[in-house]
């Protein structure tokens, strides 16, 4: 029996034009062997729940039934993505659920304008947080007619904060576990759906050799054992490395794991070879191409990258 590996494209997409771009570009990539798109959408979308936490000119809920009807059209799984915890800032600009909610930040008063810190954080123990994450995970499920969600949960910084009255003095294994298994209570318990995330933070930087960015340092890798095995494992890794060793720790730990590359095409070839080392392991998904701006909708099937991952795993 043939085996069909996942092969996915992870993408930003915050607006209609953008959305009709990748529709155009679709055929060439299902005929490439795409077959999961992962859109990472945050507040790019028009939420109908919490219109206070849309972004400039987001997308609308015609814009995404125009991407799942071609999705379905073309045999692609549709995967959105809300990034949660972390991320919640870039540079200077603080994005719109801190803006609106300024209580649920995890550094409340702290770091005028952003400075001195990468990005800001959501508290996971601010009781009326999770209701409002809830209600915008529900739309984009119901607006992109999917069967799972990503929840981002990559390079979470600022975690069991000193200036947060909740998690200061707290483990910041357990407080990234609570918000995990808080997100898969809604959307596996609840919802029936499939969760996804980022696997860094679930890494030991020292032990891995990965380092602080694409591995914890600040002690939440410990989480990877209490969070349910059922949650897919995006494991993002850009630089060329003598190895890649957490694709056999999530393997070995019993997670559906989904390594993935970005721009690098020597780092992308030893990275899905180190994947593909474990092709007998039902739960080595395939591969997630990651573009991080790097390439936009129209000229992904160029990048390449995408095409020599499409190939390898076709």
């Amino acid at each position: 029996m043939t085996r069909t590996y996942w092969r996915g494209i992870h993408l930003g997409l915050g607006h209609d034009t953008e959305v009709d771009r990748l529709i155009g570009e679709l055929p060439t990539l299902a005929d490439m062997g795409l077959n999961i798109l992962m859109p990472e959408v945050n507040y790019q979308f028009a939420y109908e729940s919490h219109p206070e936490l849309r972004g400039t000119d987001p997308i609308t809920r015609a814009g995404a039934a125009r991407l799942v009807a071609a999705c379905r059209a073309h045999g692609v799984r549709l995967i959105p993505q809300f990034q949660c915890l972390g991320h919640q800032s870039w540079s200077k600009t603080t994005f719109p659920l801190l803006q609106a909610y300024p209580e649920f930040d995890e550094t409340p008063g702290q770091f005028p304008d952003n400075e001195g810190i990468y990005c800001r954080s959501w508290c996971p123990q601010h009781p009326d947080v999770n209701p409002i994450i809830f209600e915008l995970f529900d739309e984009l499920l119901d607006a992109f007619g999917a069967d799972a969600l990503h929840v981002g949960l990559d390079e979470v910084f600022l975690i069991g904060s000193e200036h947060c009255p909740r998690c200061k003095g707290h483990s910041t294994a357990e407080l990234f576990a609570r918000a995990v298994n808080d997100y898969h209570r809604h959307l596996v318990g609840k919802r029936h759906v499939e969760m996804l995330m980022w696997g860094d933070r679930l890494l030991d930087g020292v032990a891995t050799g990965y380092g602080l960015w694409e591995a914890s340092e600040n002690g939440t890798d410990a989480a990877i054992d209490m969070i349910p095995k059922d949650i897919i494992l995006c494991d993002w890794h850009y630089e060329i490395m003598d190895a890649y060793p957490s694709i056999a720790i999530f393997l070995e730990k019993g997670f559906p794991t989904l390594p993935g590359g970005w721009k690098d095409e020597t780092a992308t070839k030893l990275l899905l070879a180190e994947a593909l080392r474990h092709q007998d392991d039902p739960n080595m998904l395939g591969y997630l191409c990651t573009t991080w701006g790097r390439v936009r909708p129209g000229d992904l099937a160029s990048f390449p990258p995408i095409r020599i991952a499409m190939e390898a795993l076709t």
